[in-house]
């Protein structure tokens, strides 16, 4: 039976480390293992670092997503404001 690991969080700061380490040569390998990283949020993080230079998810959104967000807030808006116009039950 296997545990579940509990979830940590990363500065920035510690992301970016990881990634330069990489990127100055060590393998991935050896800085999941010497950090306790999952294989997974290390990729995640070099893929961050070279396409957006962030690692935050709203940095790291495809245009599509970014115009999806854009495209809720905005029916939500009219949403309300066709409430306000047209109340229910009148």
């Amino acid at each position: 039976m296997t545990t579940r690991r509990e979830r940590r969080v990363f500065t920035s700061e510690f992301k970016q480390q990881m990634v330069n380490l990489y990127q100055s040569g060590k393998p991935k390998s050896e800085i999941i293992r010497e950090y306790d990283l999952t294989p997974s949020a290390l990729t995640k993080w070099i893929k961050q670092a070279d396409t957006a230079g962030s690692f935050k998810a709203k940095d790291n959104l495809t245009p599509e997503e970014k115009e999806l967000i854009a495209l809720r807030k905005r029916n939500k808006q009219l949403e309300m404001e066709n409430d306000i116009l047209y109340p229910k039950g009148t």
